[in-house]
């Protein structure tokens, strides 16, 4: 006997949320799909929270640094990933999340969480048209880096434990791999 999925739209998803069905439940939608969300661990949310200011204070007006707060993407599609990096668009972010074209790129924080970040939201941020991945394995304190989007994935994975990197969005910014996972 095959088991079959209810798949749910972003809209739906949204009606869930306003009518409190999801409020004491910490999800996103991922593919249609609603899925729980893991529990925050202390060098997760540490790590996140310096990387974050980091970011902020190094991208200045250029961009905002949104911390665990949702996206939205054309895929039914609306994870939280740990920072987005955003367009600053203002009050607009009232009437929607950042869509696809808003996010220059978005980092998750991974321990429990690793093979989801790994593979299924490196998928899901590729299929979206997000140009730039990163994911920061806490266990072993290295940055994997994806970018060069091929036919709705990711073509090229970098690991890094040092140095630094160029986000593609801002090529005149170094950005030290160090303080982004907080080694």
């Amino acid at each position: 006997m095959s088991v079959i999925t209810a798949k749910w739209t972003i809209d739906e998803y949204h009606r869930m949320i306003d009518a409190g069905i999801l409020s004491s439940r910490k999800v996103e939608l991922l593919k249609g799909e609603i899925v729980e969300m893991s529990p925050e661990g202390e060098p997760h949310a540490y790590s996140s929270d310096e990387a974050g200011e980091y970011l902020a204070n190094l991208l200045s007006e250029r961009a905002k640094i949104r911390h665990a707060k949702p996206i939205t993407l054309p895929n039914d599609s609306e994870p939280e990933p740990d920072i987005a990096i955003v367009q600053r668009l203002g009050r607009e972010y009232r009437e929607h999340h950042p869509y696809s074209e808003n996010i220059f790129w978005v980092i998750e924080y991974a321990n429990s969480s690793l093979d989801k970040d790994l593979e299924t939201k490196s998928k899901i941020y590729a299929e979206a048209g997000i140009l730039e991945y990163w994911v920061v394995n806490l266990k072993k304190l290295h940055l994997v880096v994806f970018r060069d989007i091929l036919d709705g994935e990711y073509a090229t994975k970098q690991t890094l434990t040092s140095g630094t990197i160029q986000p593609l969005a801002f090529p005149d910014i170094s950005v030290e791999v160090e303080k982004i996972i907080n080694r």
